[in-house]
């Protein structure tokens, strides 16, 4: 067998193919199951649980993972387990999916039973609707898939990129009847970037910095030393807690560029008066447009009180926010 670039980029072209055909498929076994599946779901006062086994089982926790990021309550529950003592997990409104390709494995063909005889109903995900799953399924959601990208026709790949689709399908028409918004989306996502974007204040930010400081009359050498310990490229200028310059790292090398006699300079010699200044209580957000606007890379954080320290670009790119 050829090991060369170009086969393997062409077995690699027709599996992608494969999947993709086999997906743009999918739009054509649509009925009125998957409506009828998603109104289930969106009227039930209980969670979604979904089951599978083998590939099966690893596809129904992502889907239980996107429901639940996107406001559908939704546990995994493993099929094998699920008739050795998992069965607890299902509550009395609970909907029930079943993720199987063939429909027929063993430990569905135990499960269901117990199933509907709790009284749950149940959807099926799978590419057999005559199967034993297909047959005794409320509702049924076709995944039927002519082939698998295996070239032995055997390893789920296809068949489970279908049960994906379908299981993201289901969840983006719940997420739409739910009027669910970016704002939602945030609060169950609130370490990502569209979290922090969202809640992150510029508090959050300047508290864990060092909050650099001198006075108009401080001596150039300790200006020097400040702004090194404080490893912000920058020091406020005070005046009673007030504001009433910077001095940033520019600053020094512009002076140093101007003038060889600077033992006499202090701070207010060398500082840029009204800096631009941000309220501690402004979304860490806000201090995007400023620093790309202005073009700078220091922030002063100001409140009620004065000056409240710095935050620094680099913290926002940190937080993934620029």
């Amino acid at each position: 067998m050829s090991n060369n670039p170009e086969f393997i980029t062409q077995l690699a072209k027709e599996t992608i193919l494969l999947e993709s055909e086999s997906i743009a498929n999918l739009t054509t076994l649509l009925d009125t199951d998957f409506y009828n599946a998603v109104d289930l779901i969106h009227n039930s006062k209980g969670r979604v649980i979904i089951t599978g086994i083998g590939k099966s089982a690893i596809i129904a926790t992502k889907i239980v993972a996107t429901m639940n990021s996107t406001g559908t309550p939704a546990v995994f529950m493993h099929a094998a387990d699920a008739i050795h003592g998992d069965l607890g997990l299902i509550l009395e409104d609970d909907v029930v999916i079943c993720i199987s390709k063939s429909g027929n494995t063993p430990e569905i063909k135990v499960l269901v039973p117990f199933i509907k005889k709790a009284g749950n109903k149940m959807i099926a995900i799978t590419g057999n609707k005559n199967s034993f799953l297909g047959q005794e399924a409320n509702f049924v959601l076709n995944t039927y898939v002519e082939k698998e990208a295996c070239p032995n026709n055997l390893a789920p790949t296809t068949s489970t990129t279908a049960q994906l689709v379908m299981g993201d399908a289901l969840a983006v028409c719940l997420l739409k009847l739910q009027n669910f918004t970016s704002n939602d989306f945030a609060k169950y996502h609130p370490g990502g970037a569209l979290g922090k974007k969202l809640y992150l204040r510029i508090s959050d930010l300047s508290q864990v910095n060092e909050k650099p400081q001198v006075t108009a009359n401080t001596s150039l050498k300790d200006v020097i030393i400040e702004i090194s310990e404080k490893r912000l490229g920058v020091t406020a200028v005070l005046e009673d807690n007030k504001v009433i310059g910077i001095i940033t790292d520019g600053d020094l090398r512009r002076m140093l560029s101007k003038t060889d006699d600077f033992k006499h300079l202090t701070a207010k010699d060398i500082m840029s008066s009204n800096p631009k200044t941000i309220s501690e209580k402004a979304m860490a957000v806000d201090a995007k447009e400023v620093f790309e606007t202005h073009e700078i890379s220091q922030l002063v954080v100001v409140n009620q009180n004065g000056y409240a320290g710095i935050v620094h670009v680099h913290d926002l790119i940190k937080e993934g926010i620029l």
